[in-house]
């Protein structure tokens, strides 16, 4: 996820309305919405990675659990649900 050291870069690319309205580049401000876009792009594939991550984690974990349910089975043991 987003830590400190992220935030404070997001922070710093966006502009304040009078920020907006002093500056006389047009390309200053389109540059500094490119960093936007480049930061949030960032963190989405950020997320999208932890969220595939998770889901994978949790078909392991169901595998795992129905092969120890399948052991316990086995060996006579009975696991409660």
């Amino acid at each position: 996820m987003l830590d400190d050291k992220d935030i404070q870069k997001l922070i710093e690319v966006f502009a304040t309305r009078d920020e907006v309205a002093t500056k006389q580049d047009i390309e200053e401000l389109k540059k500094d919405f490119s960093n936007l876009q480049t930061s949030v792009d960032s963190y989405a594939k950020k997320a999208d990675t932890y969220f595939q991550e998770m889901v994978m984690l949790a078909h392991k974990v169901d595998k795992l659990e129905k092969w120890i349910h399948q052991i316990a089975e086995k060996v006579g043991i009975k696991l409660e649900q």
